[in-house]
């Protein structure tokens, strides 16, 4: 099934994985999609990321990362901030903190996606995509 917003689609896929403990998920590809994986892949919310499929069929199959005991996932929250039918843009001055730097904002710039911290350092702002922690 095609979805519009595929960004949602694919935090919700993970949300659910995880609230049922699955090792992996299955997201379709997009480069939207992948720079999102190699993001959570960079700050250690999940193990990795890996392309399979053909042509249009492509998908991501994202390895799911689990604390040791009880097997408690090291995703809590997955909230999509801007919408498509209400986009939220930050400039660097106004980049939000999540739970104070304990979690990260995904955010589009005009040099990729990247995390909160790194487009602060890097002096960009641009579209906040949504919060991890």
């Amino acid at each position: 099934m095609a979805t519009n917003d595929t960004i949602s689609d694919m935090l919700t896929r993970i949300r659910n994985a995880c609230a049922v403990r699955h090792p992996t998920t299955i997201v379709p590809t997009t480069r939207m999609t992948r720079s999102i994986a190699q993001v959570l892949q960079e700050e250690g919310f999940i193990e990795g990321f890996e392309e399979t499929g053909e042509g249009v069929k492509k998908h991501l199959v994202i390895s799911l990362k689990y604390k040791s005991r009880g097997r408690q996932p090291i995703i809590n929250t997955l909230q999509r901030v801007s919408k498509p039918g209400l986009r939220v843009y930050s400039n660097r001055k106004d980049l939000p903190r999540v739970l104070g730097g304990i979690g990260i904002a995904i955010i589009s710039t005009s040099k990729g996606i990247m995390t909160d911290r790194e487009a602060r350092r890097q002096n960009v702002g641009g579209e906040i995509l949504c919060y991890v922690w």
